[in-house]
């Protein structure tokens, strides 16, 4: 079990203004960030579960008002199970959790959606030769299933999409061979 405490002050730090204008200053205050992560795993051959959990509370000025930093989850959770024999092979289950985050420059909303992942992982072994098989986002969790990417003109600073704060790609399959030597 391992726990981090963490935090840091910047001074001074840039901002990006990007709904009204395309502007680029420093602000006068500074962003602070503190947080907590924790990581453990537990062991009981051939059976392995590792789980993480991280809060981060980030502040910075908008507009003269101090406001969580945009892009920054303040709660995240992980869990890995897996089963491995290693003259046999592996599976694995992951489960990913990603809370609620503010967002700018974006005209559909201003928190986004707290969302979860599944992902699984498959590996036999036939002597120096492993066949694998991998799904990510089984459970098919894309930005573009909560809103659109594209705006409906460009922004100040020209482009015409949002910040991506989800998956793009949806469920994803891949296979693959490994040789030892």
């Amino acid at each position: 079990l391992t726990a981090t405490l963490f935090g840091s002050r910047v001074s001074n730090p840039i901002e990006v203004e990007r709904e009204t204008a395309y502007e680029i200053t420093n602000a006068d205050r500074p962003t602070t960030t503190i947080g907590l992560e924790m990581l453990g795993t537990v062991r009981k051959a051939p059976f392995a579960l590792t789980g993480s959990y991280t809060f981060v509370r980030s502040r910075e000025e908008d507009s003269g008002v101090r406001v969580e930093s945009a892009m920054t989850p303040n709660r995240s959770l992980g869990i890995v199970g897996m089963w491995e024999r290693e003259d046999v092979g592996r599976v694995g289950v992951e489960y990913y959790f990603t809370g609620r985050q503010r967002l700018v420059a974006n005209p559909y909303r201003s928190r986004s959606k707290a969302y979860s992942i599944l992902g699984a992982l498959a590996e036999k072994k036939f002597g120096p030769v492993k066949v694998f098989l991998n799904a990510e986002n089984l459970t098919n969790t894309r930005q573009t299933k909560f809103d659109p990417l594209i705006l409906r003109a460009p922004g100040p600073d020209g482009r015409f999409t949002v910040d991506a704060w989800a998956p793009l790609d949806g469920r994803t399959f891949n296979a693959g061979v490994r040789l030892t030597f």
